[in-house]
């Protein structure tokens, strides 16, 4: 039903019956939508609608004969309208109230003789602008508008939620929601105490108060807020909405009942799917895109008001041409980086050490999933590179022959020693048919890195992490170990080099180090116990995960709302290189290699 149509529809037959006009009013599917109004007015009565905002004050024009005008004035909002230019054309019928009437000209006027069935809607018009620049892949070319619109809604913002307009007298979860997660992820700081406000007292939640039915899209945009911006000190609102919302909308998949009250979307079921299969801690930015781009429905997007209108600033065709032009830049850039990074491997005779052209592109693909700008081709083929090195490094120390264990640890040491005497230093090769392994390594540490020192403080982390893994047990996970060198490889690669090296002296840096190698280690230890299956307990394993899930929240607070000492670029390098883990145990080899289809070769239609 269209919004409010159970208070209005039932109007519009009354005054049928007046004139006289012949209608089957006994008819059961009327009956029906007679009942539906007496189930609004009771669940919202008629001193709380004369008393505090409320979702009926969109409906006034459906309810003559039963309104106090004294004292509905006192809900009006500042511009004078009574939330709706329907509500507030009857209020100026019944009354000639002055400011309904400068209310209404200005949206005739603004909107040439017509009015929307709301307005205005600029906080929900600049949140769902943001949300869907994000999830298109394109928030890098909007940096400023972003800033610009999220300003605005944190000027806004209030701990008894937001609605549609800054004047808006009903709030309601779905911009609430939506703000909330955005502003967090962008830095601002916004308590919980906004989503208790559409906490029922049996633990439900709800679009407002008074509501006839619940909707999907709201309620998806809660689960999305509470997975993805909860961090550390938060009430437990937010763990609640994450379950109670968890379930409904499972329980609506399960059902095929996904029709939402307010949206229109082919593409809706699938969104909710993947939202729901793959948890913020487990999801690849570049993955999403993909995925969105076949979700999102540009133009052909509707939404249900007291009509059905559509947003045009955020569902128009326009962006998603943009987005599927920049997807295509992005694939046809990464198929050549991995034809190089392939014929790298062949080169160095990386298959001996058990580098497979398969663990090859999953090294590739994880790192481009997560930096995808084409002028960050280092920092992606840095990490792909060390990666790949990293594992046939660690299937050589796995072997169980000696001499091969021994060897190569010499060799890697004589790479890695700053006494000046080694191959690298003195410009000489390896060869690739005994050494191709340390010649790889050469290769990254004196072409990735930019300059001697950069070159110096790479092979530091190499060494740090050679320690780890040589003196670990062959039972623990060193991926904590390796994920710190994918992260400073990063870093080194991408020019940050000389605030890397600053960034080592500061707490938040260490801070943001143990969260990402802990996190790892876990994610790293539940694995290794699955294969070796030794007898872990579904207690244990459920301890786990709630531990990865708490230093995750310290993490995104790291992330996104800690001093800007840190570059935020340095930050979200962290937190891509713990997500691809958590995606990696989180997927099946089957899922994984459906999503490098995907996201590299089938070309976006």
């Amino acid at each position: 039903m269209i919004v409010g149509f159970e208070m209005t529809f039932p109007t519009l037959l009354e005054m049928a019956k007046d004139v006289g006009l012949d209608i089957p009013y006994d008819e059961p599917v009327l009956q029906d939508i007679y009942a539906k109004r007496e189930l609004k007015l009771a669940k919202i009565p008629i001193d709380v609608l004369h008393s505090v905002p409320t979702s009926l004050l969109f409906s006034l024009e459906g309810m003559p004969g039963l309104l106090d005008w004294d004292k509905l004035f006192k809900l009006q909002a500042p511009d004078g309208s009574l939330s709706s230019p329907a509500a507030t054309a009857y209020a100026l019928m019944q009354t000639g109230n002055k400011k309904c009437l400068e209310y209404l000209t200005d949206v005739v006027d603004k909107f040439d003789g017509g009015a929307p069935f709301i307005y205005p809607v600029e906080l929900f018009e600049r949140l769902w602008v943001v949300d869907r620049l994000d999830r298109l892949g394109l928030s890098s070319y909007f940096r400023s508008e972003i800033d610009s619109y999220l300003d605005y809604v944190y000027r806004h913002w209030s701990d008894e939620g937001i609605g549609f307009t800054w004047g808006c007298s009903v709030a309601d979860i779905d911009d609430t929601a939506m703000g909330f997660r955005l502003l967090r992820q962008h830095g601002y700081h916004v308590s919980t105490e906004a989503l208790k406000c559409f906490e029922t007292k049996d633990g439900e939640f709800v679009v407002y108060p008074g509501q006839s039915s619940q909707s999907v899209t709201a309620m998806y945009n809660l689960y999305r807020a509470a997975d993805q911006a909860a961090i550390p000190g938060d009430d437990s609102v937010v763990q609640r909405a994450k379950a109670y919302n968890y379930a409904f909308l499972q329980e609506r998949r399960a059902a095929g009942d996904l029709n939402d009250k307010w949206f229109i979307s082919p593409g809706l079921p699938s969104e909710l799917a993947y939202g729901l299969e793959f948890p913020w801690k487990a999801n690849l930015p570049r993955i999403q895109m993909r995925m969105y781009l076949e979700q999102y429905g540009g133009s052909e997007n509707v939404w249900i008001g007291k009509n059905l209108y559509r947003m045009h600033l955020f569902n128009n065709n326009l962006l998603l041409k943009l987005a599927k032009a920049d997807f295509s830049n992005f694939q046809r850039q990464c198929r050549l980086e991995w034809q190089g990074l392939k014929r790298w491997c062949e080169k160095n005779n990386l298959e001996m050490y058990g580098v497979t052209p398969q663990s090859a592109m999953r090294a590739y693909f994880l790192a481009a999933a997560n930096i995808f700008e084409p002028h960050r081709a280092a920092e992606r083929l840095g990490w792909a590179r060390t990666a790949v090195i990293a594992q046939a490094i660690s299937s050589c120390f796995q072997s169980s022959n000696a001499y091969v264990t021994e060897s190569m640890l010499e060799g890697l040491n004589s790479e890695l020693t700053s006494d000046g005497d080694n191959l690298a230093r003195r410009g000489e090769k390896y060869s690739t048919v005994e050494n191709g392994l340390l010649n790889a390594l050469h290769e990254l540490i004196n072409l990735f890195a930019p300059g001697e020192e950069a070159s110096n403080d790479l092979r530091e982390a190499w060494k740090t992490w050679l320690t780890e893994l040589t003196t670990n047990d062959v039972h623990e996970s060193c991926e904590g170990g390796t994920t710190l060198l994918l992260v400073r490889t990063v870093e080194i690669c991408s020019g940050r080099h000389c605030s890397a090296n600053q960034n080592l002296k500061l707490s938040e840096y260490s801070q943001l180090e143990k969260l990402t190698s802990s996190i790892c280690n876990k994610v790293g230890s539940r694995t290794l116990s699955q294969v070796n299956q030794n007898g872990t307990t579904t207690e244990s394993t459920e301890n786990l995960e709630q531990q990865v899930d708490q230093e995750m929240k310290e993490l995104v607070q790291c992330v996104y709302q800690s001093c800007d000492a840190i570059s935020r670029a340095t930050k979200q390098t962290f937190f891509n290189v713990t997500r691809s883990f958590c995606y990696v145990t989180h997927s099946s080899p089957e899922t994984i290699d459906s999503h490098i289809s995907k996201v590299i070769f089938e070309d976006v239609i």
